[in-house]
């Protein structure tokens, strides 16, 4: 199974026959506030990559000196499977998962004292808590562990790949779906539930983050989730939604006319960012660094507002003066895995970026073979970052006021694929139409 793998990528990176422990704490059951109203469970992500459990109330140990694999079930009872369902006994718990020693959750300090660790690497200080709370002389290291499985998950294995390439695959026929649908007069909740349909009939059930359906104004707001809006004609459609696939996770953004056709201005802005989109992912390879590729797609933007005569000036100045922060402020794309923002973004001891749009990317490094990134430039119109702006000495000298106040209400375009980096240079798994004559086609039947 592939936690197997996992383990033994995260057990090389400690040294031989080192006297220490690994501790995991899975996830637990939450409920909303304080009634009985459960979520669905969702394992944390290392937990999951390390162990394959999908369950909450799991432990897990690995044993540094031995190499050996604990794993710490929750003893159910009678009144468990009134409520829950069917209880597993310890050889259905062997069986699914594996483990080098299966013990109850209720020895797991006896385990742990047996073991006798000079060193406990944990994850983070609520764990840390934990393991004291159950002995006070455990000596508890919270940073090695990040720092390792870190690095583990930011380059995937061949069956990660694959189960990424599954979500993409069920995200794609998703999104073509809802292109195809969309028509003025439905709500943005509809179009959520059009979405959603097309993933749960296929058997993906939790999507991967909250997805963002939005129409007008309402493209403008980046982390837009409320979906309550008619689609009017007229109105761009924004969509940033994904599923994930045995946890792993695919996140695509299209951006489309409700009436099926894309008007002058909708259809210049629109190109603007799929040429920075297209030109960005050719350039994608390892060795390239994610702020590079940021700034690439940040100057085609530039120059196509400057060709729209948005804005004034050279492109040169207006990149100095970070005239693009006010119509493109989000990075240009993250690491994608079992997490939608996934691990690996910034290696230790690299900072951000000190500057405005850029400051915000969510991956700053150069690329390597088994990374998955996205890549998703926008161009939004802004009111909240233009007024100040039109206000402004130096920037409102940068800016054609008269025209740019008309497009206060246009909203905003963001496209977005998913890559998966490999030896000489990318495989683009998103396969949703993204040229103008291919969305208009589409949605026009």
């Amino acid at each position: 199974m592939p936690s197997k793998l996992h383990r033994k990528k995260l057990l090389s990176l400690f040294e031989e026959n080192q006297e220490g422990a690994i501790y995991i704490k899975g996830a637990e059951l939450m409920y909303r506030y304080q009634t009985d109203y459960e979520f669905p469970f969702r394992q944390e992500s290392n937990f999951w990559y390390l162990t394959g459990v999908d369950e909450p109330d799991y432990h897990m140990v690995l044993d540094l000196s031995t190499q050996t694999y604990h794993l710490f079930a929750p003893k159910r009872d009678a009144h468990f499977a009134v409520w829950h369902g069917f209880v597993k006994s310890k050889d259905d718990i062997q069986t699914l998962y594996e483990p080098g020693e299966l013990h109850y959750d209720n020895e797991l300090l006896s385990v742990l004292k047996e073991l006798d660790p000079a060193m406990i690497y944990c994850l983070n200080e609520e764990q840390a808590e934990f393991l004291e709370d159950l002995d006070r002389s455990f000596q508890v290291d919270t940073e090695s562990l990040v720092d390792a499985i870190t690095y583990c998950r930011s380059i995937k294995t061949e069956d990660e790949l694959d189960m990424m390439r599954e979500a993409a695959s069920v995200n794609n026929i998703a999104h073509r779906k809802t292109m195809e649908a969309i028509k003025p007069g439905m709500y943005e909740y509809e179009m959520k539930a059009l979405f959603d349909y097309h993933q749960q009939k296929r058997g993906l059930l939790f999507d991967a983050y909250n997805g963002i359906h939005a129409a007008g104004r309402n493209s403008a707001i980046l982390h837009y989730t409320e979906s309550k809006s008619r689609l009017e004609s007229g109105d761009l459609y924004l969509i940033d939604a994904g599923y994930e696939y045995e946890g792993y996770a695919s996140d695509v953004t299209r951006t489309y006319p409700c009436s099926g056709k894309y008007t002058g201005d909708q259809a210049k802005v629109y190109q603007i960012v799929l040429n920075a989109l297209n030109e960005v992912i050719e350039s994608v390879k390892p060795g390239v660094k994610m702020e590079d590729l940021h700034m690439m797609a940040a100057e085609i933007i530039t120059r196509g507002l400057k060709d729209m005569k948005l804005l004034k000036g050279s492109v040169e100045e207006l990149m100095e003066n970070d005239i693009f922060a006010l119509f493109f402020p989000h990075g240009l794309g993250h690491f994608l895995g079992l997490d939608t923002h996934d691990v690996g973004g910034y290696p230790k001891g690299v900072e951000r970026i000190d500057r405005p749009g850029i400051r915000f990317l969510r991956a700053r490094r150069e690329l390597q073979p088994g990374m998955v990134i996205t890549v998703e430039p926008g161009l939004y119109f802004i009111p909240a970052l233009l007024k100040p702006a039109l206000e402004d000495k130096e920037k409102s000298k940068f800016l054609n006021s008269t025209k740019l106040e008309s497009f206060f209400d246009f909203g905003g375009v963001r496209i977005e694929d998913n890559l998966i980096i490999t030896e000489n240079g990318h495989e683009n798994m998103t396969n949703v139409p993204k040229e103008i004559k291919e969305i208009e086609k589409l949605i026009q039947g």
